[in-house]
């Protein structure tokens, strides 16, 4: 490269983009914008072109993004990884050009994004969803409360209960098979409700609903005696929870992280609830085990000694 500088550079990556990779003229701007404010920081540090930028540079300019010490805005780490993209871009580029002997931009990683808690529903709003889905007459309320009643009280991806046999649950002793990710097996108790509720589906509503259909196995059916998939089951969700005036966006997972947040809020091992949800690994399942600040002051009052006088 030697005596190329960085803005002809830029220009010859940005040319690439837009010819080779057709991105479009608002993902092209972003790329300038981030690459122009890379440039800045380079030339403060007396860098005039890729081959002589190093690993601590780009480590440098990712701690200065996320400051504002290089006197440009502070970045979020959302932000940060995009402008951290951009800046991999440039120097892979410029090693496949043979601009540069190497990448120096390739062993530093973006900052992680903080894990956001997921949003449990608390019990009384748990409570009101799964009556709303039974309001009605005919099979359909039957079944539209049995599948929010299983989802809550197993804490099953809504996949794998949409993907349920007949064979699968077994209501005399309270279990049902669930199917994993990458078709992981594992067998969940089902609570007395959901049992309830589903014992009634089977019985009342859904040979309405086989009736329809060629016959299968499937425990959850259509009106029109098939299966019901994915996006049925997110349209059964979406309509409980409108019915129950809850305003939160819900979706199916949203009763997976609510049946994992009651569960260690009652008092169960995190090593329970991971083998419940199927999770490959504990740190998985330990996002729910942060406890309110509600919960630490009730706690704190209770057991502390001088917490009170």
């Amino acid at each position: 490269m030697g005596s190329d500088r960085l803005e002809g550079a830029a220009t010859a990556y940005l040319d690439h983009l837009a010819v080779e990779r057709g991105l479009s003229a608002n993902t092209l701007a972003a790329y300038r914008r981030d690459l122009s404010r890379y440039q800045s920081y380079l030339a403060a540090r007396g860098r005039t072109d890729l081959a002589e930028v190093s690993e601590a540079d780009v480590r440098d300019y990712v701690l200065a993004v996320r400051t504002g010490a290089d006197g440009g805005r502070a970045l979020a780490a959302s932000s940060t990884a995009r402008m951290v993209a951009a800046v991999h871009g440039w120097h892979r580029f410029g090693a496949l050009e043979g601009w540069t002997v190497t990448d120096p931009a390739s062993p530093v990683k973006p900052p992680a994004r903080p894990r956001r808690l997921p949003k449990a529903l608390g019990v009384a709003e748990v409570t009101a969803l799964l009556e709303a889905a039974g309001i009605g007459d005919g099979p359909v309320p039957l079944r539209d409360r049995a599948l929010l009643e299983l989802l809550y009280s197993t804490g099953a991806r809504i996949s794998e209960v949409v993907g349920l046999d007949v064979d699968d649950l077994d209501l005399e002793t309270g279990e049902v098979l669930l199917r994993g990710k990458g078709d992981k097996q594992r067998v969940v108790p089902v609570g007395s409700y959901a049992r309830d509720a589903v014992e009634a589906y089977l019985v009342r509503a859904r040979p309405e609903l086989a009736a329809h259909g060629r016959g299968t196995p499937a425990i959850f059916l259509n009106t029109l005696g098939r299966r019901l998939s994915r996006q049925s089951g997110w349209a059964v969700l979406r309509l409980a929870a409108e019915r129950a005036g809850l305003t939160q966006a819900i979706s199916p997972h949203t009763l997976r992280h609510s049946f994992a947040t009651h569960l260690l809020a009652g008092g169960a091992d995190v090593r329970v609830v991971q083998e419940l949800l199927g999770h490959a690994s504990v740190t998985t399942t330990q996002i729910y085990t942060q406890v309110s600040p509600e919960l630490l002051r009730e706690v704190y009052v209770a057991a502390h000694p001088r917490a009170v006088g």
